[in-house]
């Protein structure tokens, strides 16, 4: 399976980059492939560091500006345009979708997917990994949005939130699998 984890390129502490490692492991050792934002940088070589060490493969998309900070020796990389190419690229490439800590632009890539899935242009999985409660305000508001009326299929046909990377996987694999 083709797996795109949208996440930071930042630096960051142990309490994300344990999770991060592990899911990446599971990935690798599963013999899924990570498509992701290609940097070689923060909590993307984590991620793609314990993917390669664990056996998988790198499918990376950078875009131009940032394509100084590509990992090298990825089994594919692309470079894109902006970032709206990079975003359809990712998407192209994968079979499902994990949403990973980060910062605005995680954040957009993250509700492009669900928008594209609430409108039925797309039915790959996505599930966001909630390591140390990081999206918590963010499943309230999407309940919230659900409450409201706000989307016209139910929460649970567009997102699934994984407090743990064991249980993420194992939701991408079962839906895409039928494992």
């Amino acid at each position: 399976m083709n797996i795109c984890v949208f996440l930071s390129a930042a630096d960051l502490d142990d309490r994300y980059t344990r999770p991060a490692r592990e899911f990446a492991r599971l990935l690798g050792k599963g013999g899924h492939t990570l498509v992701w934002g290609g940097s070689d940088s923060g909590l993307m070589k984590v991620v793609a560091d314990g993917v390669e060490e664990a056996g998988g493969r790198l499918v990376g998309v950078s875009v131009d500006f940032l394509s100084a900070k590509a990992r090298p020796g990825a089994d594919e990389m692309v470079i894109a345009r902006d970032l709206a190419e990079r975003k359809k690229l990712l998407l192209q490439k994968a079979d499902a979708v994990v949403v990973m800590v980060g910062g605005t632009g995680t954040l957009d890539e993250a509700t492009e997917i669900i928008e594209l899935k609430k409108h039925g242009h797309s039915d790959m999985p996505v599930v966001i990994l909630n390591t140390a409660g990081y999206y918590d305000g963010l499943r309230e508001q999407f309940r919230r949005m659900e409450e409201e009326g706000f989307l016209p299929r139910p929460l649970s046909e567009l997102v699934y939130f994984a407090d743990e990377p064991v249980a993420a996987l194992a939701h991408l694999e079962e839906s895409v699998t039928g494992r």
